[in-house]
């Protein structure tokens, strides 16, 4: 089955590799989780050249949701850091003072 140039599996339709806000999380946020997501963000332009639209839409989908989750968790864990250590600083105080 073909499907046309201007249809909706053409592997001319653009898909959003999402592959500047993967690096960005990397760099900026979760290590780990950038990396997922710039693995799957890579995966995209290959499977849309490759005439899947729907594979290539799916990676795109997942480099999004990982590149979201890493900038997710910095807020996270910036506040789980200051309540352990604030925390430990408070109890250091009280128990100095």
């Amino acid at each position: 089955m073909s499907s046309s140039p201007n249809g909706p599996h053409s592997s001319n339709e653009f898909v959003p590799n999402n592959l500047v806000w993967a690096i960005l999380a990397t760099l900026f946020c979760c290590l780990p989780l950038g990396i997922v997501s710039i693995v799957y963000a890579t995966q995209v332009d290959g499977l849309r050249a490759a005439g899947n639209i729907v594979g290539a839409r799916a990676a795109a989908d997942k480099a999004r949701f990982w590149a979201i989750l890493s900038a997710a968790l910095v807020p996270v864990l910036i506040v789980l850091w200051f309540m352990l250590f604030g925390g430990l600083a408070v109890l250091g105080s009280l128990a100095g003072g």
